[in-house]
């Protein structure tokens, strides 16, 4: 069915004339104020549930303070925003429970859900309430992007910071909003992870899938079986040298993440996909004999032997040491193309599986192909297939979802970031077609599967996998512009999408991404700046 959903769009364009200065709270502003309020609050993204531009405007100076209560989250998101605005504004920006004026964060009651937060800015200062941290943090984002882009610069420049008046109150469409990292096909440090996670957290992106096994390599260590890592891990696609995680190092990982309020979700992918596994342990084998290591790109070709009882010791050791290191609610197991797999042993393979996750107190994620199966009660189910797909798998996906099974969309050729942008792109592949911003952006996620309730739907993920993808400009290059389309899909209420006023938004965060040195495909369907 067409996605291409060109409607009016009633509370959209309300928003637009909001924010093009046209609300009754403008309508007194000298024409200068109203140009300044204009620039500010018609470039946000992902778009505000409500967003009034009115009143006046407010500077920061030299002089401003940020006001935090008493709880040591809010001094903590407090602190982050005075390191984000120090260098490029030069001042000191002390973080205090007294005073008065300034920019102020505030825990409070309101109809902002977990997430939600309301700003309100005008001449005497700036106020961002929330009932919960993560709706202060997602709250300083919209105000990092009511400031000028030379804001992110990492030196001092000339300013002047002046944040438009009025009000934003806003909380998120979906509660997933994700985006998934490979590090199995290419290994990034812990550094690049974390450069990675920031980057998410200014959309206001949730969610970490770390994909950390595959064919190529396993990047997580496992006390009880230490060679998956320290032999499975030693290689990946191209044959260069690979790397792991120690238990360490992925603490690190998370920790950050929780900094940002993204929570990480780690895949073992199984029963397909396991060759580092098998490659480092013989006995995974149905014939007992090691495959050597793995770095091609084929799938399809390896399978843990299900009848054997080794199989469910290695899964119970593995999963119960990545959910003591894991405090979110997931653990995805994967499940697709498991083709060396025959269904009935992917049935029983998933049947016992499940429980085991459930066992160390984890919700269970897999790829779409579990619908194939019994998913286990409140898991959730990735669907990754493409517009093109047969009806029959649609229609399965559907049936499991009317049945309580919630879905997370990463439809391959909407939002995975891994696919070309055109046939000249010097990266990604393009098994799932081309994928241009345009087309990323432009679909419902609500209305995408036919027979799939919309109350079923947890929310979308952006998966970047990393045959081609090796370091962080790669990483930036196919994420940026495609990723704030999709952190827009899963914020936003779907009144507000319209690609025509997106593109507009998205080209303002252009010299935003050039002073954080994000390198970003310049998009012909996007009206950059050329200044």
């Amino acid at each position: 069915m067409s996605q291409h959903h060109r409607t009016p769009r009633i509370l959209g364009t309300l928003l637009l004339v909001a924010t093009a200065g046209l609300s009754v709270g403008l309508g007194t502003q000298p024409a200068a104020a109203a140009r300044a309020t204009t620039a500010s609050f018609d470039r946000v993204v992902p778009a505000p549930a409500s967003a009034e531009a009115g009143g006046s405007p407010y500077e920061i100076t030299r002089g401003t303070p940020i006001r935090v209560d008493g709880t040591s989250e809010t001094r903590r998101i407090g602190e982050y925003l005075a390191d984000v605005l120090r260098p490029s504004t030069g001042y000191r920006l002390p973080v205090t429970t007294g005073g008065t004026g300034g920019i102020r964060l505030t825990l409070g009651s309101g109809p902002f859900g977990d997430e939600g937060y309301r700003l309100t800015s005008g001449a005497g200062g700036v106020t961002i309430t929330a009932r919960r941290p993560a709706g202060l943090f997602h709250g300083v984002q919209t105000l990092r992007q009511l400031l000028p882009a030379a804001v992110e610069k990492k030196t001092v420049q000339p300013g002047p910071w002046t944040i438009a008046g009025g009000t934003v109150t806003d909380s998120p469409r979906y509660a997933y909003r994700g985006a998934m990292l490979d590090v199995s096909r290419h290994f990034f440090t812990v550094a690049q992870v974390e450069r990675y996670i920031d980057e998410l957290a200014l959309y206001k992106i949730n969610t970490l899938h770390l994909h950390l096994s595959d064919d190529q390599g396993w990047r997580i260590a496992v006390d009880s079986w230490p060679r998956l890592a320290t032999y499975g891990g030693s290689t990946q696609v191209g044959g260069g040298r690979g790397g792991f995680y120690s238990k360490a190092q992925y603490g690190e990982i998370v920790r950050h993440a929780a900094s940002r309020y993204v929570q990480v979700v780690p895949e073992i992918d199984m029963p397909g996909h396991t060759n580092a596994a098998l490659a480092s342990y013989a006995p995974l084998n149905c014939d007992g004999v090691a495959p050597p290591l793995y770095t091609g790109t084929h799938v399809g070709f390896s399978s843990l032997c299900v009848p054997k009882a080794v199989t469910y010791d290695f899964v119970d050791d593995v999963v119960r040491e990545l959910a003591a290191l894991t405090p979110g609610s997931y653990l995805h197991i994967g499940g697709d193309e498991a083709h060396s797999t025959s269904h009935t042993d992917y049935v029983t393979f998933m049947d016992r599986v499940q429980p085991i996750v459930a066992r160390y107190g984890k919700t269970v994620i897999g790829w779409h192909q579990l619908t194939g199966a019994h998913p286990a009660k409140g898991a959730l189910a990735q669907y990754w297939g493409l517009d093109a797909t047969s009806a029959a798998e649609k229609a399965q996906v559907a049936q499991a979802a009317r049945n309580g099974t919630g879905l997370i969309l990463s439809p391959a050729d909407r939002v995975y970031l891994d696919m070309k942008y055109t046939k000249d792109t010097p990266l990604g592949q393009d098994w799932a077609g081309l994928v241009e911003v345009e087309r990323s952006y432009d679909w419902d996620p609500g209305t995408y599967l036919r027979g799939a309730p919309a109350s079923a739907i947890a929310g979308v993920e952006a998966p970047l996998w990393s045959e081609t993808i090796v370091t962080d400009a790669d990483i930036d290059y196919m994420t940026f512009p495609r990723l704030p389309g999709v952190a827009e899909l899963g914020w936003s209420p779907a009144a507000t999408h319209d690609w025509d006023a997106y593109r507009v938004r998205l080209a303002a965060q252009g010299p935003r991404w050039e002073a954080l040195r994000i390198g970003y495909y310049r998009s012909p369907q996007v009206p950059w700046s050329t200044r």
